[in-house]
Order: structure tokens, then sequence, then C-alpha cells
């Protein structure tokens, strides 16, 4: 998703309960210049490698807008 889509998602009451700090947090490193930020579940045995390698992931990406179709 977007970070206007995950804003968007939050403000709609689809993101709740702890997961709106972590998304807050992935937000505010996309505005201060990163590209793409995971979320992942600590406790999966090799979740950033699951995440990194293969083609599903098993955690939320949220990237900046820039850096594909549509725009923020």
């Amino acid at each position: 998703m977007t970070g206007t889509e995950a804003e968007s998602s939050i403000r709609s009451g689809a993101i709740t309960g702890g997961m709106i700090p972590k998304v807050e947090c992935g937000l505010a490193a996309l505005r201060a210049g990163v590209r793409k930020v995971h979320i992942l579940d600590g406790r999966v045995p090799h979740s950033v490698l699951l995440e990194i390698f293969t083609d599903a992931g098993i955690g939320t990406e949220i990237v900046r807008a820039d850096r594909g179709a549509g725009a923020e």
C-alpha cells in the first residue's frame, strides 16, 4: 500500500489497535525520505528472509507513491 492508502486506512478504521503506532512510524520514515517500510511479526521464524526473498511476503509493506503508479 502507499502512504496515502495507509493514512486513509487509519482514518477509516481499517487499521486499528497496536498496528496504528507501527504504521504511523512507517509513515514518518516515508516522510523522512525512506522509499519503503516493512512491518513484520518478529515471532515468525525467518520473517525478514521470508519478506525479502518470497513473492508473497509475510508482512505489510508501505511505499512512497512516487515509486510506482499513482500519486500522493
